[in-house]
């Protein structure tokens, strides 16, 4: 190694150093007027070009030739050292923690280039006074998406129990929270909580786990060790929930003890006993049984309960030989189907329903029908007219009830499937100017009916006070009735005018103008997938009332 001076703007970057996040404008300003007030303090180190060139390569130092250069500095002294078998990295790596610590992504990216160079994790740990669980937490950001790293490298890191989180997701599962939460102009700080958050998932530990390593691989469990907690305790897991708990339920039923049971659990991990069951809490005795459950951690519990005594001795199975044997009822040790067999159930029927509908021939009162039993489903909620928020399975079910027999089967004639019908489009559709309104399609339906026919006189003062003098004037036509000077005596003269005639004001009538019905029927026309635009909003008027209902009835016949 020796001293030699140079023009800094001769020599070239290493694309290979250590440290590949830039340094703050407040830290850049303070190491420019130190080279300005004094000069370079220690010379940058450089090392010959190997590929062939006769130029220098900077090895370590590149902000203080940088600095150099915007200081107008024509020549600086700098150490020419020989190329290391590593190009440097170690020491490149070592001279720039021992300046400024590296964030976690850049000591990562230099673990990194060290193993490729064939350093071993525990060799790096002893060059950098490091233990090796504290390089393998490193290396798990090899797990993280490089968008994410990016972002880590300006100085806005997770925490380490988010890191965890992030690292056991795969990079899709990471891609797409990443596109919700990514940061923005307007805010550039990253929720990391809200990251993590997406990517949660269930763990189950294996120092919970009372089976062992033969019910483990004969379910397919596979355990991930956790490198960020505490090294003192075993921390390994899987994701793997229903394994998990199908393992410990299987250990639990080759150890039941004698006169023990399976117990379910609630939901807040607590044992369900079987009915009059009285829970031991003090030490058993002989006769006493066992409850056997599992937590919400997936851990094996145990409870002593006892059943009561029969009430009559001497009756035969109530002899303390039959009590002996009486642990209650035994909860089921696993269901039948899973609850995720459950939810695929669900969707393969979905999906066939869906076909049958639009393949399958209809006829067109069943067809009727089954549009009544739509609205009465669980995942249908109307807002009435009269204030209330019902759901179909609670609310409009009942005019679905009444198309079934006693058997359970559809079987209706056609005047009770219209009175269904009529009862289920009159709960359904609302003209309310509040949240029940159901838009346009309720005025296009009363304009389909005749509503208008049905329309109240308007020619009230209560209704004749909320027009405008214009309007009110307008409405004098074809009418013997003269404007007044006054707006008050023009509304007095077609009150009275009105008391023996009917008055509909134009603005009230049912049918949409093509201004109004155009963009709706554009906005809801079918997509180029076919699937159609859903804007119209739900809506329904009060219940109707047994006059209604008597009324629908006439109608149908």
């Amino acid at each position: 190694m020796h001293l030699m001076k140079v023009d800094p703007r001769a020599l070239k970057e290493n694309p290979d150093r250590a440290r590949h996040t830039k340094a703050t404008p407040q830290a850049d300003a303070l190491l420019l007027a130190t080279i300005k007030a004094v000069g370079i303090l220690q010379p940058p180190v450089i090392t010959p070009e190997t590929c062939g060139g006769n130029g220098y390569i900077i090895d370590r130092g590149h902000r203080r030739v940088k600095q150099a250069i915007a200081a107008g500095l024509d020549e600086i002294q700098v150490l020419v050292d020989e190329p290391a078998n590593d190009n440097g990295a170690m020491r490149s790596m070592i001279e720039n923690i021992a300046r400024e610590p590296l964030n976690p992504v850049d000591q990562w990216r230099a673990i990194e280039r060290l193993v490729a160079l064939d350093w071993t994790e525990e060799a790096i740990a002893i060059a950098l006074a490091l233990n090796v669980r504290r390089i393998k937490q490193l290396r798990l950001l090899a797990n993280v998406l490089p968008a994410m790293l990016d972002h880590m490298a300006k100085g806005d890191m997770p925490d380490e129990r988010q890191l965890r989180t992030i690292a056991a997701a795969s990079l899709d599962e990471q891609k797409e929270v990443w596109k919700k939460h990514k940061p923005s102009k307007g805010d550039p700080q990253v929720s990391w909580w809200s990251v993590a958050q997406g990517l949660q998932k269930k763990r189950m530990y294996a120092r919970h786990a009372s089976f062992g390593d033969d019910l483990a691989q004969a379910y397919g469990i596979e355990w991930v060790e956790d490198l960020f907690a505490p090294a003192d305790e075993d921390s390994r897991y899987t994701t793997n929930v229903e394994a998990f708990l199908g393992a410990q339920q299987e250990w639990m039923a080759n150890n039941l003890p004698e006169k023990g049971i399976i117990a379910e659990s609630t939901n807040w991990g607590e044992v369900k006993l079987p009915p009059k069951a009285e829970r031991v809490h003090g030490k058993p005795t002989k006769s006493d049984c066992t409850a056997m459950y599992l937590d919400r951690d997936g851990r094996v519990q145990s409870v002593h309960y006892r059943m009561p005594e029969p009430r009559k001795a001497g009756k035969a199975g109530s002899g303390p030989d039959s009590t002996m044997d009486d642990v209650g009822v035994v909860a089921k040790t696993r269901p039948d189907v899973t609850r995720k067999g459950v939810e695929m159930i669900g969707d393969f029927r979905t999906d066939a329903l869906r076909e049958a509908l639009g393949r399958a021939p209809i006829e067109d009162d069943t067809l009727t029908a089954l549009l009544i039993l739509a609205f009465a489903g669980q995942n249908v909620s109307v807002t009435t007219g009269s204030g209330g928020v019902y759901y179909g399975h609670s609310r409009l079910a009942k005019h679905a009830a009444i198309l079934f027999d006693g058997e359970g089967k559809l079987a209706f004639d056609m005047d009770t499937l219209r009175v269904a019908a009529r009862s289920m489009l009159a709960d359904v559709f609302s003209c309310r100017e509040n949240a029940t309104n159901s838009g346009i399609v309720a005025r296009i339906a009363g304009a389909t009916v005749g509503a208008d026919g049905f329309l109240p006189n308007m020619g009230t003062d209560d209704f004749l006070s909320c027009l405008a003098r214009p309007a009110l004037e307008a409405s004098c036509k074809d009418t013997p009735v003269l404007p007044r000077q006054r707006v008050k005596d023009t509304r007095a003269a077609l009150v009275e005018h009105f008391k023996e005639a009917r008055f509909i004001h134009p603005s009230a009538l049912f049918a949409p103008d093509a201004t109004a019905l155009g963009p709706w029927l554009t906005a809801s026309a079918p997509t180029e997938d076919g699937d159609e635009a859903d804007e119209a909003a739900d809506g329904a008027t009060a219940e109707p009332s047994d006059e209604d209902g008597e009324a629908f009835r006439e109608a149908a016949e």
